[in-house]
């Protein structure tokens, strides 16, 4: 059970225990190590570079996912077989591609993904052809696929 301890600033601050600080301590130096090295790093690197034991390490982690989430931090820990790394909340998605000047991706809807596949297997097609294939008309499936910059309109076929 924590207890709580007030600061001289006044503010209430759940008392730690050694094991638990020791965590807390490991976790924000796999956090300052990763977000310096923006690569993901092996399980065994950051146990070299931080001298710790496998058990430390793991509860650090453990600690600095859980801080990350809990606290709706931007980044989240991201673990991959023995690789580490900082990555982007993906609700933030949408402020970190106004920044890199991306489009934002938009889901395709089922007509939307058929035609592509019959345009991808297919190709060249004209739409006479992707309807046949399909039995439905796809002109708007065709223009959501233009918009998306997925496909192009390159000529028409002889008659």
């Amino acid at each position: 059970m924590q207890k709580q301890v007030t600061q001289q600033n006044g503010n209430v601050r759940p008392h730690l225990s050694p094991d638990e600080q020791m965590a807390v301590e490991i976790g924000a130096a796999i956090e300052s190590v990763l977000f310096v090295s923006g690569r993901p790093l092996e399980r065994a690197e950051l146990r070299k570079l931080l001298d710790v034991d496998d058990t430390s390490l793991t509860l650090g982690l453990q600690t600095l996912q859980h801080d990350l989430e809990h606290h709706r931090r931007g980044i989240r820990l991201q673990r991959l077989g023995e690789q580490v790394q900082l990555v982007t909340a993906p609700e933030m998605a949408r402020y970190v591609a106004a920044l890199l000047g991306l489009p934002m991706t938009a889901k395709l809807t089922t007509a939307a993904m058929e035609t592509l596949a019959v345009i991808s297997y297919r190709q060249p097609v004209t739409r006479a052809q992707i309807e046949a294939v399909r039995g439905v008309n796809s002109d708007r499936a065709l223009v959501s696929l233009i918009q998306h910059g997925l496909v192009a309109e390159v000529g028409r076929a002889q008659t």
